[in-house]
């Protein structure tokens, strides 16, 4: 859930919850600019909200069922309020279109993601007695002349999206579909708002895109593959590690990281960049999925296990202490045992600092769900999740326990969860570490001792403060 600042200047009020990924959160803060420009403040009260919206995900089943009840829960509001507008938004939005609106009438809008500049119209059409739906895509649309308001912002840390949509087609993934073909943003307004953000005392900025290495800008038009452009699109185009270097320049003093990477398009060039500053943190997301060829081709994944590990000997060639995660799928479709296995012995062999672990859930729409049976029983999905969730814990802890002695940079994000007494931040390759107060404040870099290990944290004691 996101809690958002009030503007006391405004006479109707918006709540904005989001779920799923961080570009959803991205997302609630364009949402958020949109509406206070049309005379929309903002709160983290519920019962105080004018309008509530949903920013929501489709990625998992379980994902859209948690929405549903939400909203079951959020209609009985309009008891206190009958005017209450309740709409849902992102990718759950764009799944289910007027189904929401129709059948279960749980909902007063229903925006896709490339509709937000839409919102204001369609709850004033909302206040005329009727309901409102626009989940068109677009080619174009990034948002990019936005200027986010920042939600529940810790001060320290924020996100840039720097591109839009997907053209990878993932038989498991709903995503080209809720979010369009990839459109990069002008990399000039990415850089500015880098800038923004660090006048703002913002000290670090997370550049995000459902593929950042994809990432190509060539002065407009629908993205197209690098050896497609012309002689004079080449000259002036930036690719994803042309854009890390511009932003790495432009804010030497912010630490910069970015998510997600895909295996396929991840190139040395873009490690390079990654290596050459120091202000960018030595940490790629590279999701898997499976560590077996065959379930891989299946996947539409377009790459095998041993390109996978081409890709991190690559990395680990040129930045030895990069810290690398990833995402699994347990049970896809046809899945044997021995293929868990492999995915099993790829986890041990990465070393991953950590992973998103799912059992695999049908996506009605997705090629899986029109072509492949879903075929692996719920109990041998959820043992094999286990193992899974085992088998990382188990490197996770090793790694970890690994630094014990050593000392590690970390950014302050703000207090520990668990003691006031504690921050909380992370390191280059984004281990959570913990450690007493004392005189430190959050936003500071400190250079912290680590004393203890768990699965997930690093603990210990600063012993400075990095200039």
């Amino acid at each position: 859930m996101v809690e958002v600042l009030s503007n006391p200047a405004s006479t109707r009020k918006l709540y904005i919850e989001s779920y799923g990924c961080a570009m959803n959160f991205s997302d609630s803060e364009i949402i958020a600019s949109i509406m206070s420009e049309h005379g929309f403040s903002t709160t983290n009260e519920e019962l105080e909200a004018d309008v509530i919206f949903l920013n929501t995900c489709a990625i998992r089943d379980n994902a859209e069922q948690r929405i549903r009840d939400r909203l079951k829960h959020l209609r009985s509001n309009k008891k206190q309020n009958s005017d209450l507008i309740i709409g849902v938004l992102g990718c759950m939005a764009e799944r289910l279109k007027d189904k929401l609106l129709e059948e279960e009438k749980l909902v007063d809008v229903v925006a896709g993601p490339d509709s937000y500049r839409e919102l204001p119209k369609l709850v004033a059409e909302v206040d005329d007695g009727g309901r409102a739906i626009n989940v068109l895509l677009s080619r174009e649309e990034t948002y990019g002349d936005l200027n986010p308001v920042r939600l529940n912002s810790n001060g320290v840390t924020a996100f840039i999206s720097i591109m839009r949509g997907c053209d990878n087609m993932c038989s498991f993934c709903v995503v080209p579909f809720t979010r369009g073909r990839e459109r990069s943003r002008d990399p000039e307004s990415i850089v500015k708002e880098a800038k923004e953000l660090q006048t703002a005392g913002y000290k670090e900025i997370i550049l995000l895109g459902q593929n950042v290495d994809s990432y190509l800008w060539f002065g407009g038009g629908p993205k197209k593959e690098f050896k497609t452009l012309t002689a004079e699109e080449q000259e002036t185009s930036v690719d994803f590690a042309d854009l890390l270097e511009l932003c790495a320049l432009a804010v030497p003093n912010m630490r910069i990281r970015y998510s997600t990477s895909h295996p396929r398009d991840i190139n040395e060039k873009v490690v390079h960049v990654m290596a050459k500053y120091i202000n960018i943190c030595k940490y790629i997301h590279l999701p898997a999925q499976s560590g077996n060829s065959r379930v891989l081709e299946i996947m539409n994944r377009n790459y095998t296990r041993e390109w996978y590990m081409d890709k991190i000997n690559m990395i680990r060639s040129i930045i030895p202490n990069c810290g690398i995660s990833c995402d699994i799928i347990a049970g896809f479709c046809t899945e044997t045992e021995e293929e868990h296995q492999d995915t099993l012995s790829l986890i041990e062999w990465a070393e991953f600092e950590f992973s998103y672990m799912y059992k695999y859930s049908e996506r009605p729409g997705t090629p899986a769900a029109k072509k492949l049976t879903d075929d692996i029983p719920e109990a041998v999905k959820g043992r094999r999740l286990q193992e899974i969730i085992d088998l990382q814990n188990a490197v996770s802890k090793r790694k970890h326990e690994a630094l014990i002695g050593q000392t590690v940079t970390v950014l302050i994000e703000g207090a520990s969860k668990k003691s006031k007494d504690d921050w909380m931040g992370r390191n280059d390759q984004n281990n959570v570490t913990v450690f007493p107060c004392e005189h430190y404040q959050k936003g500071d870099l400190v250079e912290v001792l680590v004393e203890r290990a768990t699965v997930t944290t690093l603990i210990g004691k600063a012993i400075g403060k990095v200039s």
